[in-house]
């Protein structure tokens, strides 16, 4: 387990080095690869680079009326009322209250790992140069943290959402579903 430190570490020191050149689909599923670079915290000139996969499923739509589906536990017993108001309040002010729903699969039995013996320059370098090379237009390369190496890959997702939304909440209202 990664303590609180660790994982603001993770997240302010992870840098997506290669953006993939696509974003997630709006109507159906988007499978990305990843290279992972990441430096041996107890030995030098030693990088380890993962490879994996990110599925990012079809984002799906919730609106006003799939909000009561959302568990309000450890809240008082008034707070599925106030909820709706809330909601009915925002509705008459005439919000759009539909958003957007991402879900990701993670498939960590794929991801293979491999010891490269040479600087991180040199293997950034080298990874980055046979990315552009292959042009797969799937393919992120990250530089992360190299024991909260799963913190790396949850931040290149919400960046990959994040990117995404514009253009998913387009192609959703042009076809009039939200």
């Amino acid at each position: 387990m990664h303590s609180p430190d660790n994982i603001q570490y993770a997240m302010e020191t992870t840098r997506v080095l290669l953006e993939p050149d696509r974003r997630i689909d709006t109507f159906g599923d988007t499978r990305f690869e990843f290279q992972l670079l990441s430096e041996l915290m107890d030995r030098a000139g030693e990088v380890r680079v993962r490879t994996g996969e990110v599925e990012a499923m079809r984002p799906l739509i919730l609106r006003p009326e799939s909000m009561q589906e959302i568990e309000l536990e450890g809240f008082g017993e008034k707070a599925r009322e106030r909820m709706n108001a809330i909601i009915a309040k925002l509705k008459s002010e005439g919000r759009d209250l539909a958003f957007l729903r991402y879900g990701f699969r993670f498939r960590s039995g794929r991801v293979n790992e491999e010891i490269v013996h040479d600087t991180m320059d040199s293997v950034r370098e080298r990874v980055l140069e046979e990315a552009r090379r292959v042009g797969n237009p799937a393919l992120a390369v990250i530089e992360g943290v190299d024991d909260a190496w799963e913190v790396s890959i949850f931040k290149f997702a919400f960046e990959l959402i994040q990117q995404s939304w514009p253009t998913n909440r387009f192609d959703l209202h042009r076809r009039g579903l939200i």
